[in-house]
């Protein structure tokens, strides 16, 4: 048994944030109870299935996208002498800052039929409509694009770990370079490509910006729509339900893909591989390097210079941009905040004192993974609505939103770190007279001050591009840079809405430089 002090300390907020992760799941649960068959027979209808089976149909296909484009960026930025290979390492990942919305409609307004492309190319060659954009080809397109640096950076992680000793062992062996790789440096990339391709299918799970975009229903889309317009939310409930459990289905099968892997992975190696030769392939790796580079970065980026200098010319300001950011970072800063204090106790326990009860809690925690933010905002929308209405709408419930949300993220951030200190450290100054507290204070916390910055960072980096959670939640009146630029793309004034997506971009941009910044000082 704990003893009073600890179960204030650790076991209770510990206990609290894993409810705070059921509280959805159990809305979820009594909302399509209470509908009765009504509701139900949403599980029959043929628009159901089809919701599905798109939802999956994108998430293989955005996979297989990423892992096409990260894998052999991966490769050859770390292991050959690929031209320009530095500019390419820091460029490569840069998408990642990019809200996905904001990428749909940059995408939208220069691939549509109508758009900035088929213009240029009317007068010269008499083209008046381009193929059409929306649907599958647009969100795969921007998704893909969009999100391939999250396989990138993790199987870039694994790439530096692999020792170079296994390779030349192959070599000898009579293997060829391409055999050794596929045989050995391959496999030994396995569990980074799971956990990067179980990021995207997440991400795309959650998804609502893009897919609403480019007109492309999967069950975040179809789940907003259902609570727009239907008076019945029963059904909204049944849909959120089939996607929590498509996403604990995805969790476990990553798990288990992972766990047959980790069955080939080694142990790290501080030694530098040889870089392999390209010979007549550098440029031509160079040129794929490049296109991805264009295609993901510099053609939205230019795209949003194009709006931003016609909005600028037609007078289009805008005129309350200091208090949208203010609002976007109070918001995030606040969640991030929030969600770090929580994820403390929470890593401690599974760090510190593993156990049934730890592990329970850690598993409930991570159960957020499989929630989309259009999930948790429904159900903070029916508990503020009837059992906290002084709390409804107000900033309060956003932050709660945001801490349920993005808790999973923190909390592996900070486990590792405790991770990374010696328990003996903790226990020598236990044995000099210090209390829990002071150990806590004076060693424990000093040590985890960089895990603890990264993880606030990643919080407020997802935070300040979170839509449909800010979209639902947030006061009335309160708007975002976020809920700016949907708001403008909705109407289809891009060029009013490339000001706040700048804005958020650069804004989003200081964490994620502190990321970088963070685990280039680490290696």
């Amino acid at each position: 048994m704990p003893s009073p002090r600890a179960f204030l300390l650790l076991w209770l907020p510990a206990i609290l944030a894993a409810a705070a992760v059921l509280l959805p799941v159990a809305y979820l649960l009594f909302r399509a109870a209470d509908g009765g068959d009504a509701a139900w027979v949403t599980l029959q209808r043929p628009h159901t299935l089809d919701t599905l089976l798109r939802t999956a149909w994108l998430c293989l296909a955005v996979t297989l996208v990423c892992l096409l484009l990260a894998v052999p960026i991966a490769w050859l930025t770390v292991r050959t002498d690929l031209p320009l290979r530095r500019l390419w390492a820091v460029l490569t990942p840069l998408p990642l800052v990019i809200p996905s919305y904001v990428g749909a409609f940059l995408y939208a307004s220069a691939l549509g039929p109508r758009g900035l492309l088929q213009g240029w190319l009317e007068e010269p060659f008499g083209i008046t409509r381009l193929p059409d954009i929306y649907g599958f080809p647009g969100a795969l397109l921007v998704l893909s694009l969009l999100n391939y640096p999250y396989v990138l950076l993790v199987v870039r992680a694994a790439l530096q770990r692999v020792d170079p000793a296994q390779e030349e062992a192959a070599r000898s062996l009579g293997h060829g370079a391409w055999s050794s790789f596929w045989r050995v440096t391959f496999a030994q990339l396995r569990p980074a490509m799971a956990s990067g391709s179980l990021l995207v299918v997440l991400y795309v799970l959650r998804d609502f910006g893009a897919v609403a975009v480019m007109r492309y229903t999967t069950f975040t889309r179809a789940i907003y729509i259902q609570y727009q317009t239907a008076l019945d939310r029963s059904a909204a409930a049944v849909l959120a339900l089939i996607l929590i459990l498509f996403s604990l289905v995805v969790l476990f099968l990553e798990s288990k893909a992972r766990g047959r892997a980790n069955q080939l992975s080694n142990a790290a190696s501080n030694r530098t591989p040889q870089r392999v030769q390209l010979g007549a392939w550098r440029w031509p790796a160079a040129v794929f390097c490049a296109a991805v580079v264009f295609m993901a970065l510099l053609l939205p980026a230019g795209v949003l210079l194009y709006w931003l200098v016609r909005g600028w010319l037609a007078g289009q300001v805008l005129d309350n941009a200091t208090q949208l950011i203010w609002n976007s970072v109070s918001a995030s800063g606040l969640g991030a905040l929030t969600v770090v204090v929580m994820a403390l106790p929470v890593a401690y326990l599974l760090a510190r004192r593993p156990g049934r009860a730890s592990n329970l809690i850690g598993s409930i925690t991570n159960l957020a993974f499989a929630l989309p933010g259009i999930v948790i905002a429904l159900a903070l929308v029916f508990f503020g609505a009837n059992y906290a209405l002084p709390l409804y709408q107000t900033m309060p419930m956003l932050v709660f939103a945001y801490m349920i949300l993005f808790l999973p993220q923190a909390v592996a951030a900070v486990r590792t770190s405790f991770q990374r200190v010696p328990p003996q450290l903790e226990e020598a100054a236990r044995s000099l007279g210090r209390g829990p507290l002071g150990v806590l204070r004076r060693v424990t916390l000093p040590l985890l001050r960089p895990g603890i910055s990264a993880a606030a960072a990643l919080v407020f980096l997802t935070a300040m591009k979170e839509l449909p959670t800010t979209l639902l939640l947030a006061p009335i009146g309160f708007k975002t840079l976020a809920t700016s630029v949907w708001s403008f793309v909705s109407e289809a004034f891009f060029a009013r809405a490339a000001w706040p997506a700048l804005l958020l971009i650069l804004t989003s941009s200081l964490p994620m430089a502190l990321l970088v910044l963070r685990e280039e000082n680490d290696n």
